[in-house]
């Protein structure tokens, strides 16, 4: 008799040698940042802009994204926790990165990397999102790797049944599995991987030559959609968020949704300054 879910046991280890360990999640995010900057450097290219200062954009992106996810899951789901304890913030191979935190953290130091490169703004943004997207991509098949933020049970024939938790299985203790769940790392890296050939398709439409701020406003609009709905499947991160109608990872997608709203909006009426490159 077939079974009716598929069991996921895969190890979040490639390999470990002598005390160093390689993990699928730290790979993906890697090669996430990785491709990102492949595809970013057509962009310059197409647009004749100089391929040093997307090397500067890089390291404005890296830091930005771990500080931000860092800080925005600290804040956002365990801030009593980390408020005893501050120094546990710095921690972060513990785990613990919040998409939102990253977003409000790469918009904050896009405004530096603009003010230091004289590259508009708007440019930089409607272009850094697509491969934002794609990296949405990489990240979530790292938390699939990890058996991670994954749904509520399920009898879907695609349902996942998932190791417990990482934190149980980075103490050693035997596997221990769920009931087949919404393997909802899957729906939101499916989400992303269509938004990103949807936005990537809109650049090439208009041969690289969008209306400021238009791809930000839809990409805001789109993503934070996406994890909006897909929220409504998954099992709670933190305790707090059981007695909550909608939760911190919805509470938080709101704004971003009325932002790339508005965004749209103005973009669309020429109303956002166009900057020069």
């Amino acid at each position: 008799m077939l079974l009716n879910f598929i069991t996921w046991n895969v190890s979040p280890e490639i390999f470990h040698i002598s005390g160093l360990s390689i993990r699928w999640y730290g790979l993906l995010f890697a090669l996430g940042f990785y491709v990102g900057y492949l595809i970013m450097e057509r962009f310059f290219k197409k647009e004749g802009v100089p391929i040093p200062l997307l090397d500067k954009l890089a390291i404005y992106m890296i830091i930005s994204t771990v500080i931000g996810a860092r800080l925005g899951h600290c804040l956002f789901y365990e801030p009593g926790d980390y408020l005893k304890h501050p120094l546990e913030i710095l921690y972060i191979w513990h785990g613990g990165l919040a998409s939102h935190g990253a977003a409000v953290a790469i918009i904050l130091a896009l405004v530096l990397y603009h003010r230091k490169t004289g590259l508009s703004y708007w440019w930089v943004l409607d272009r850094i999102v697509i491969v934002v997207a794609l990296a949405g991509v990489f990240i979530r098949s790292g938390n699939l790797m990890n058996s991670e933020i994954y749904g509520h049970p399920t009898n879907l024939p695609w349902a996942f049944q998932f190791i417990l938790n990482i934190q149980e299985w980075e103490k050693g203790a035997a596997p221990i599995y769920t009931v087949p769940s919404h393997p909802t790392q899957i729906y939101e890296a499916l989400g992303y991987l269509l938004i990103f050939f949807s936005l990537i398709k809109y650049y090439y439409m208009k041969d690289g030559k969008p209306k400021p701020g238009m791809i930000f406003g839809i990409f805001l609009i789109a993503l934070f959609m996406v994890r909006f709905l897909i929220e409504f499947l998954k099992e709670n991160q933190v305790n707090f968020e059981s007695n909550m109608s909608l939760n911190m990872g919805q509470l938080l997608s709101i704004p971003f949704i009325i932002a790339g709203i508005v965004l749209v909006i103005l973009s669309s009426k020429n109303k956002l300054e166009k900057g020069s490159i």
